[in-house]
């Protein structure tokens, strides 16, 4: 792999993309691989490694040398490892008190780049993905954000695009009920579609954010170690008057939960840490009320589930206390 080939621009504009990356090497091969061949514009990957001890960072060094790449000294989260590169392009961490004009194409004042792609290391973009992206924003000067179609590795379909979420998700995680209610607007879930549509928010595999957005509402919220992080930004910029775009023709494989499948347990936590945090951050202590009574009810009959089930002693040890813990949220 020539990563100094595959970075010639040829003119084209170049985009800096943030990817941050734990213990998925093979994964991010193929992502900066696929990235690196975009057609009709230059990306310039940074990648930001949360301490991996697969060897990812010295992977992308060997590798692809016309990546730049960020090894932290501990993981940090998605979003505190997003905000270190968002830095490190020049954006601030405290949001502007109005909101920033919008410049021209390229770099806005301060050097900051018009746009910044976020992308997930699971993630293989086709070919005309990101500059069909690039358009689509160039297009709706109100867009702040836009996300894309993402798909499985056999082409199916693939939700990327959700309403915020709210007390009806929160019971369909525990009990899913109907496979079509699972995929239904009741649950957050917006149609399949070949048309641009606007939306609440994108999944975070892949998110074009437009630079007077970041300046405005500021970086993202560092307290979400992982997940409902591009909840809560998406949510701020909506609040801020921008609105935010899914371009189905934008398609991107998403090998899906890759990294996260590793600490199952401590993920499940998480989760549910971060959600409990969105819905105290942007909702009544009423409604926040209602949240604890569905997770309670949910855990609850989670427990008594696996007491019907067949599994190893430290598998359940391992379930029981990752419920014990959430319940301590609450």
């Amino acid at each position: 792999m020539d990563g100094r080939r595959q970075s010639a621009s040829g003119g084209q504009e170049h985009l800096p993309v943030i990817i941050v990356s734990y213990n998925t090497r093979e994964l991010l091969r193929r992502c900066l691989s696929a990235l690196l061949a975009s057609e009709g514009v230059a990306p310039q990957p940074i990648v930001v490694d949360n301490a991996s001890s697969d060897g990812s960072a010295a992977m992308v060094r060997d590798e692809f040398p016309c990546v730049r790449v960020i090894a932290l000294d501990s993981n940090r989260g998605f979003a505190a490892a997003n905000n270190v590169a968002l830095r490190e392009l020049g954006f601030r961490g405290q949001p502007s008190p109005r909101p920033t004009p919008l410049q021209g194409e390229g770099r806005g004042e301060g050097g900051l780049p018009e746009y910044i792609l976020l992308l997930n290391p699971d993630t293989e973009v086709q070919p005309d993905a990101v500059v069909t992206l690039l358009r689509f924003i160039r297009a709706h000067p109100r867009a702040g954000v836009v996300g894309a179609q993402l798909t499985f590795a056999d082409g199916r379909f693939q939700h990327s695009a959700f309403r915020f979420p709210g007390l009806a998700q929160t019971i369909f995680d525990f009990f899913p009920l109907h496979g079509r209610l699972i995929n239904s607007r009741l649950n957050g879930r917006y149609p399949q579609r070949n048309t641009p549509f606007e939306i609440d928010h994108p999944l975070g595999a892949c998110m074009l954010a437009r630079r007077d957005v970041i300046e405005q509402v500021g970086l993202m919220d560092e307290a979400y170690f992982m997940y409902v992080e591009e909840v809560d930004w998406c949510r701020r910029i909506k609040r801020a008057s921008w609105q935010i775009w899914c371009e189905p023709r934008a398609r991107i494989v998403h090998h899906e939960g890759q990294a996260t499948r590793q600490f199952r347990h401590a993920m499940f936590v998480a989760k549910w840490r971060s959600r409990v945090r969105y819905f105290h951050k942007f909702h009544s202590p009423q409604y926040v009320a209602l949240v604890r009574a569905i997770i309670r009810l949910g855990l609850w009959s989670e427990a008594r589930k696996l007491s019907r089930e067949s599994l190893a002693p430290d598998e359940r040890t391992r379930l029981l206390d990752a419920f014990t813990k959430v319940r301590a949220l609450l």
